[in-house]
């Protein structure tokens, strides 16, 4: 099974030499401090940053320079400062080639709720709404089950949506899933996880073709 940094670990390697990256909040944060070394990769923040380095080490930060999650961060040589017009300019242009976020549900169909909880007060959907209605390629990073053990994947979303199937593929502590027409289809176990465990623990559709492979993180 896996925790926060071994789902951080695994979605790094799905970033590519050359990529825009947006990193939502929470867990997508992580994903920064572990891209290979070998290849470019540009990290943009809806607040206005481009060249995202990682989490700066303790008793370095700058708390002028911060991410979305107003946690603070590091930049890269040749990082630039921008408004927010401008950074959901980039956005909306679909220049971003691959959004990570986090979720408190994910559908079957690939629609995703992570902005609200009704009841509970929020400060507003930031920009989840515009990442999800402009990113081609969507990347959740979650735990498979909520505190009470009830599963996050889902045939339909109980909670207010913030996309509509938008989202293309799922790392989770317990595994990691693509979605298709037909449903979650199961890639990888994480390490120690059966393939019973991830069925047990996902409510939705849950496609498993041959033996499934243990993830190496």
């Amino acid at each position: 099974m896996l925790d926060k940094i071994g789902i951080a670990k695994r979605i790094a390697r799905e970033v590519k030499d050359g990529y825009y990256v947006n990193l939502g909040i929470g867990i997508p944060t992580l994903v920064a401090n572990y891209v290979r070394d070998d290849i470019s990769v540009e990290f943009q923040s809806e607040n206005g940053v481009l060249g995202m380095g990682p989490f700066p080490y303790e008793g370095e930060e700058d708390a002028d320079i911060i991410n979305a999650g107003k946690q603070t961060i590091t930049t890269l040589p040749g990082a630039s400062f921008f408004d927010s017009a401008t950074s959901f300019g980039m956005i909306r242009g679909k220049h971003v080639d691959l959004t990570i976020l986090g979720a408190m549900e994910v559908a079957e169909n690939g629609d995703i709720a992570n902005w609200k909880i009704p009841g509970k007060m929020v400060k507003g959907m930031g920009g989840a709404m515009d990442l999800v209605a402009s990113a081609e390629n969507i990347i959740v990073a979650m735990m498979h089950t909520n505190k009470a053990g009830k599963s996050k994947l889902l045939k339909k979303c109980s909670l207010p949506l913030t996309g509509v199937g938008c989202v293309k593929k799922i790392v989770t502590n317990l595994g990691v899933l693509e979605v298709t027409p037909d449903g979650f289809s199961l890639l990888e176990r994480a390490p120690g996880v059966s393939v019973e465990e991830i069925k047990n623990a996902t409510e939705g559709t849950l496609i498993i073709k041959g033996d499934i492979p243990e993830m190496t993180v």
